[in-house]
């Protein structure tokens, strides 16, 4: 139950730390919303699609992690883009933790 609850938080984490990357960037502010809502956008559907406990196209469990891997590495690479160097590397380890107890509680049990 906590690791789900720690779960659900980093997802909402990873949109966040998107977001505001995009919001940060030295563009017009039309622009910035712009990349921003692609950017939370597609990692929504990504998320939706592939990762979730409910996804529409179930893939095997390194499929998952791969999909997992790449969107929180898109959350840790925002916190990097705006000098938060540390923080990247906590929400990344944090991240590969979690996703790491999930696929081994999710795993198939023998019969």
């Amino acid at each position: 139950m906590c690791n789900a609850f720690l779960a659900f938080a980093l997802e909402l984490a990873m949109l966040v730390f998107v977001a505001w990357w995009a919001l940060a960037l030295d563009d017009a502010l039309w622009t910035r919303l712009l990349i921003a809502v692609a950017a939370v956008g597609a990692l929504v559907v990504l998320w939706g699609a592939f990762a979730s406990p409910k996804a529409r196209v179930p893939l095997p469990a390194a499929g998952t992690v791969a999909v997992k891997a790449l969107a929180f590495g898109a959350g840790a690479a925002a916190l990097w883009g705006l000098g938060l160097s540390a923080a990247a590397i906590a929400f990344a380890v944090l991240a590969a933790a979690n996703t790491a107890v999930t696929t081994y509680v999710r795993r198939p049990r023998p019969a």
